[in-house]
């Protein structure tokens, strides 16, 4: 199996590093809006050679909050207004169950994960995995990835539970845009 590292695969949780979060969910299209410079990250991404993939837990499908179509509207709006800043959303992956139905693919599971492996026929050894939750990084360190933290959506907060606890070595950015801009320059050395 390749390793994706050398197809230069990316994994973005969406709620809090893409877009703005909400406790109340994320439940149209009119709800879903951009954190300021993330779709010009994924464009840079896109630019430097990177699959972008995303990652998500949405609990509101199971919560019935909103369906299937709703959700699907939501990405594509992401998807062309990444496209119309120069940038390309590889694959969407979400997990639509609750926290308490205990299914392996919600974060911090590697359900998920496993998925994008599959579908792009490779190992996610040492990507990266940009969230802002410490379900993000639990999921990655599981998963053998890189987590990032960004500091938007739940990022502050969770950087303050790494810094309580003794594993605080993950690399903490602003947002996605400064996280993508040292990223792009790793990847290249």
């Amino acid at each position: 199996m390749p390793d994706a590292t050398s197809m230069k695969i990316i994994i973005l949780d969406r709620d809090g590093v893409i877009n703005e979060d909400s406790s109340a969910h994320i439940k149209s299209v009119e709800e879903w809006v951009p954190i300021s410079g993330s779709l010009e990250a994924i464009a840079s991404l896109h630019r430097a050679g990177f699959r972008v993939t995303v990652a998500s837990n949405q609990s509101g499908l199971g919560r019935q909050l909103f369906d299937e179509f709703a959700l699907a509207n939501i990405h594509h709006k992401l998807c062309s207004m990444a496209e119309e800043a120069g940038g390309f959303v590889d694959g969407i992956f979400y997990c639509p169950h609750r926290p308490d139905d205990g299914c392996s693919c919600r974060k911090p599971g590697t359900g998920l994960l496993e998925q994008i492996e599959r579908e792009y026929s490779c190992s996610l050894s040492n990507c990266y995995f940009v969230g802002d939750s410490l379900k993000d990084i639990q999921a990655a360190r599981a998963y053998g990835l890189r987590p990032v933290l960004v500091r938007t959506g739940n990022g502050a907060q969770t950087e303050q539970q790494l810094l309580c606890s003794a594993s605080s070595a993950v690399p903490v950015f602003d947002d996605l845009a400064t996280a993508v801009e040292k990223l792009i320059l790793l990847s290249n050395d």
